[in-house]
């Protein structure tokens, strides 16, 4: 990779660690997309995009087909933006309030929150009734349009 891909390929990375709104596509059965705006948190060490997914959506049911998917953002200017193609890999749906996939979602919501829910016991009871689960999407390629300067 030359430097200025190098550059290029960290500008279009950064933009996802400095966002955390975006558009999931994901295939369905027929090989049209399927869009969802969703919260995410990108962890640029192990590029990988987490998300949290209810196990009932198209999203989910897709991704269980197919694990292929994409995801967009962009700049607050529209200027800037960055679609990062991966491998999807789901964890289990939230069974227990206490169970490793509601741990995974309690640390999902501090990574994109900044900060701790005010009631930790309703979050986790919520985890569960609403069947939770992370999208871990690990980033393999990206391309877009990087910011400008």
């Amino acid at each position: 990779m030359t430097d200025d891909a190098g550059k290029t390929e960290q500008s279009l990375l950064q933009l996802l660690a400095d966002t955390d709104g975006g558009v999931l596509v994901t295939l369905k059965r027929d090989g049209r997309p399927q869009i969802s705006n969703v919260t995410h948190h990108f962890d640029a060490e192990q590029r990988l995009i987490r998300v949290s997914l209810t196990d009932d959506r198209a999203k989910t049911r897709n991704l269980r087909r197919d694990p292929r998917a994409s995801y967009h953002v962009t700049s607050t200017d529209r200027w800037s933006w960055t679609v990062a193609e991966g491998t999807a890999e789901l964890t289990p749906v939230a069974a227990d309030p206490h169970d490793a996939a509601v741990e995974e979602l309690i640390d999902l919501y501090r990574s994109v929150r900044g900060e701790d829910h005010p009631d930790w016991d309703d979050y986790r009871r919520a985890m569960v009734a609403d069947g939770r689960l992370v999208l871990k999407l690990h980033v393999d390629h990206v391309y877009g349009q990087p910011g400008r300067g």
